[in-house]
């Protein structure tokens, strides 16, 4: 993290097998080569296409972050059986020494109606935060307070401040190094998860969203005490990925408000 800030761009959505999730995450190769011009501080993802960020040659090519579990709450339709587990269930953390990752990633699912989702995901926290420790590796943790999938379909965050900030807390107590949150649903609220984190915490982005709302709704939460962002859907599902990194490293590095994020995305793009 620069200054104790970090545009984060999670492109790791391949593991979800969710497939609108990969709109746009075709051709990953591309993606990455459009990303490291952009210039974020850093790149989400997982092991098995990390290779093509880590070889490219360049030291200020941006941070590897290793996602390092994998669920099945990402779909419209609830499964019989809800699971969280780590893609390398033996030695989570050896496959982000190996790639020489910055830091690591794991979910922390609460889902309604479903405490042995939540029970996995203490689990794999716990082993891969012994880990951590042991390696000297930094632990992100993400906290996910979903809605019940009969209310609008799968995977919607349920923003209500008092369940967020609990959970986040949650992962704080846990051990986490940074934390992935969840917006509040209102804005002026997330001093409170951020009080409750007691780390840095980047701002999760969920789905893509009209893009001057999402500079508006970034700059509240950044004002709120948010130290950056962990957006993929709405950057990799961009025409102009390398504007909208443009605008929001104005915002996170530079203090710019929404308008002017938009400004200098609008000036990018052509």
């Amino acid at each position: 993290m620069k200054n104790g800030r970090c545009l984060d761009v999670a492109i790791d959505h391949g593991v979800c097998n969710e497939p609108s999730f990969m709109v746009g995450l075709e051709d990953i190769q591309s993606v990455i080569n459009t990303l490291v011009d952009a210039r974020p501080d850093a790149i989400q993802m997982n092991y098995g296409q990390s290779d093509l960020l880590q070889t490219l040659p360049g030291e200020n090519r941006p941070a590897l972050v290793m996602r390092v579990d994998m669920g099945n709450p990402y779909n419209k339709e609830r499964h019989r059986s809800m699971w969280a587990v780590m893609q390398n269930e033996t030695d989570p953390i050896l496959p982000a020494l190996r790639m020489d990752a910055a830091c690591v990633v794991v979910n922390l699912f609460m889902l309604p109606d479903e405490p042995d989702l939540f029970r996995q995901c203490v689990k794999n926290i716990s082993k891969l935060g012994n880990d951590c420790e042991k390696y000297g590796m930094p632990l992100m943790i993400e906290p996910l307070v979903m809605q019940p999938n009969s209310e609008r379909g799968g995977y919607l965050v349920d923003g209500d401040t008092e369940k967020v900030t609990t959970l986040v807390r949650l992962a704080r107590e846990m051990g986490a190094d940074i934390i992935k949150a969840d917006p509040t649903d209102d804005p002026d609220d997330f001093h409170h998860v951020v009080q409750a984190a007691r780390c840095p915490v980047l701002v999760r982005g969920g789905g893509k969203a009209d893009l001057r709302t999402v500079f508006d709704n970034s700059a509240a939460l950044m004002a709120q005490g948010a130290h950056g962002m962990v957006y993929g859907r709405n950057i990799y599902q961009h025409d102009n990925p390398k504007a909208v990194v443009a605008a929001l490293m104005a915002m996170i590095h530079d203090q710019a408000d929404g308008a002017k994020a938009w400004d200098i995305y609008l000036g990018l793009k052509g």
